[in-house]
């Protein structure tokens, strides 16, 4: 049983929905699901990420690594000390979420006295850029003066650019392959409620993508482009140092598993994971799992060295996640206990540790970084 909205979101989801139909409707009835995920999720104003509800921890719709265990944010920083000192850069995180990681980076970084000079944000949201604003203050007034925020990438970066979670919402193109070719999935409006309408490939790369994979009829997938088209970015803007990704995801050769026939779009609503993507527009995260062997192509093409791949579990462990929790005495059952808990999330197969992934990508001379050392996976992208 789903929680029920507030009369005030269900109104807000009614104003989104309305700007949706306007879309499809100045668009001819039909959009490409990578248009309706853009609007659902960033439409100024209108768009999960864009208006004000909570998102994350437990009275939000998911829970990321960061709002589990400072543990995490942690064993971050101390993976990407020998990357800034070797750049003498700043760190730029993309999508900060509630902040909590940036705070918990700042305060590893501080302890091991390795802080930048500039901790920079990428937020599209100025609602979030708000919360996480007020977060940082209260947890490190004295490093305010480091901290700045972003509303585009800029020109030239040297240093570490960091992204949790942020591949896997951005928006996705769904392909149906058929006995004839492959088709566009997208979003029309009939009688009040969005429904899937398949229309020829409109998009050339889309479609040469969707040859290249020939997936069985009946197959039904995503294709994210936007993505690849981040990494391009980063690219052009990094002149020295590091890309680190964690997300959820596969490479290609499991990503389109004749057995994963239903592709990885989920809707994601006060924790539970919907296969409508339509449900409730803009008070539900729309997601789609990553390609990370598209991720590292499109990485290499645009001149980056693909420098690591591995599963969370590997990467925690081997950049000192379990020293850190070590330092926690087991005595003091009321710190230990929760922490060990959230530590098996992070790496149990079961849960994080195996789904999650961690790819790093590097410009100019950058050394090895000490998560990959044992189970690092580039043979398989």
């Amino acid at each position: 049983m789903l929680p029920t909205p507030s009369p005030d979101a269900l109104a807000h989801s009614r104003h989104v929905s309305a700007h949706i139909a306007a879309l499809i409707e100045a668009a001819d009835g039909w959009i490409p699901f990578s248009r309706y995920m853009e609007a659902a999720l960033y439409a100024p104003g209108l768009g999960y990420y864009a208006a004000g509800a909570t998102k994350f921890g437990w009275a939000g719709d998911f829970t990321t690594a960061p709002e589990i265990t400072p543990l995490f944010g942690r064993t971050l920083a101390r993976a990407i000390v020998p990357a800034l000192a070797a750049t003498g850069g700043d760190i730029l995180e993309l999508g900060a979420g509630s902040g909590r990681l940036a705070a918990d980076l700042l305060g590893e970084l501080a302890r091991l006295d390795a802080l930048p000079a500039r901790y920079a944000i990428l937020e599209p949201s100025p609602d979030l850029a708000a919360r996480q604003r007020m977060l940082l203050a209260e947890a490190h007034p004295h490093l305010l003066s480091r901290l700045c925020w972003l509303d585009t990438l800029p020109d030239t970066f040297n240093g570490v650019i960091l992204g949790n979670e942020v591949l896997d919402a951005l928006p996705v193109d769904v392909v149906r392959w058929t006995d004839t070719g492959a088709l566009a999935r997208g979003a029309t409006y009939d009688n009040g409620r969005f429904v899937w309408q398949d229309r020829p490939l409109g998009n050339d790369v889309v479609r040469a993508r969707a040859a290249t994979l020939a997936l069985a009829p009946g197959y039904v997938s995503e294709i994210g482009l936007a993505a690849e088209g981040l990494m391009h970015a980063l690219a052009a803007s990094l002149e020295n140092g590091l890309i680190l990704m964690l997300d959820y995801g596969f490479e290609a050769g499991v990503y389109y598993h004749p057995q994963r026939y239903m592709g990885t779009l989920r809707a994601h609503y006060r924790h539970h994971a919907l296969d409508d993507p339509f449900y409730l527009p803009g008070l539900c995260d729309l997601t789609a799992h990553v390609d990370f062997s598209a991720i590292a192509r499109a990485g290499t093409a645009a001149g980056l060295r693909l420098a690591g791949y591995a599963s969370q579990a590997h990467f925690l462990i081997g950049s000192g996640l379990t020293e850190l929790l070590t330092d926690i005495s087991p005595e003091d059952t009321a710190a230990w206990l929760p922490q060990t808990n959230a530590v098996q999330r992070l790496v149990s197969p079961a849960e994080m540790g195996e789904l999650f992934k961690v790819i790093a990508l590097t410009k100019g001379a950058i050394p090895p970084l000490a998560g990959f050392a044992r189970g690092d996976r580039q043979h398989r992208l």
